[in-house]
Order: structure tokens, then sequence, then C-alpha cells
């Protein structure tokens, strides 16, 4: 048996104050926290009604010409692209939509935490839903709706449309990253959850 070298000493030991108390990692309250959840899911999900309202407004109609009684209406030239500008105004309306919940909902101290926020992204998607079947289908049909047979030779806008189910992406993306963000930046075990 080899005997410790002379000058070599042991590993120290942590410090300990005496004067630290100990204290319990909070855990994530999941009971107290459903009733919450369950409210905050459905107040999001009806923000998209006035999603699906500014959106009406905003985003650009198509223009065209009517060549025949009998075939469809013809887009004017560059008009097609506006098919992207109403996904382009959808998604941009749905990130800001969902930086305003994220902060919104962070400001909900006592409840802050992990069930909380998967409601508030279960809503965003919720209200993806709901603004993509009221925006075209109700607001912007009733903006842009055609009360006369039109004549061939006639110019028509017709409503805004949303061709892609990528924009659903938006606004719980924005939630999510705006409340992690507020999460990291809190740095706080309970993110502030008590009070004291």
């Amino acid at each position: 048996m080899a005997e410790p070298s002379v000058g070599v000493r042991p590993p120290a030991e942590p410090a300990h104050h005496f004067f630290a108390i100990p204290r319990e990692r909070p855990k994530v309250v999941v009971a107290a926290d459903i009733l919450p959840a369950v409210t905050v899911l459905s107040m999001v999900m009806l923000t998209g009604i006035p999603l699906a309202a500014l959106w009406a407004l905003l985003a650009p109609p198509q223009r065209m010409r009517v060549v025949s009684a009998t075939e469809p209406p013809v887009p004017l030239q560059l008009e097609s692209w506006h098919r992207f500008d109403d996904l382009a105004v959808f998604a941009l309306l749905a990130f800001g939509i969902g930086i305003v919940v994220g902060v919104v909902i962070w400001l909900l101290r006592e409840r802050r935490g992990p069930v909380v926020l998967l409601a508030a992204v279960g809503g965003s998607v919720l209200a993806w839903w709901l603004a993509s079947m009221l925006g075209p289908g109700t607001f912007a049909g009733m903006i842009y709706e055609i009360s006369a047979a039109p004549q061939v030779g006639d110019v028509l806008e017709t409503a805004p449309v949303l061709e892609s189910a990528w924009v659903l992406l938006a606004q719980p993306l924005a939630v999510a990253a705006t409340y992690g963000l507020l999460a990291g930046w809190n740095g706080r075990d309970d993110l502030g959850r008590r009070l004291g």
C-alpha cells in the first residue's frame, strides 16, 4: 500500500455557510393551474376574431377581369402576387398578437409555468383556426361582396384568401418565444410565482 506523498493535501470539501437556509427546488404546479389554463386557452382562442377582422381589412384583394360569361375571371397582370401578400399580412398580424399574448400571460404572476404556457400555445393554434374560418369566409366576404352580376370587361375585386396552413406557426411561435425569453430573463427558480 502506497503512502501518500508529503506535501499533498486531500481535496478540500466545499465550504458550508451556516447562515444559509436550505431551500427546496420549486416543483411544477399542475392541479392548481388546470382551471386557469382552460381560461387562458379559451381567452387566447378568442384573439382569432380581431385577427380575422384586421386581416380582412388590411389584406389586399385580387383584381380580376371578366373575359367571358362562361369562363372564370382572369387576374390582372401582377395581381396574383397578392396571394403571397395575404399570407404575409396574416403571419405578421398573428406574430404581433402572439407577442402581446406572451407578455400578458407572463403578467399572470401567480400562474407562471409550463401548464399556462401550453394552454396559451394551444389557444394560439385554435385562434389560427378561428381566424382562418372567419377571415376569408365571413369578414372578407362581407367587405368584397359582389352585389350585381358582372358584365364582360368589368374589373372585380375578389376577397383575399389564405392558401397555406403554414401561417398556423406564427402566433404559437411568438407566444412560446416571448414567454421563454421572459422566463429566461427572470432567472428565478419559481419564475417569481411567490409574491413574498
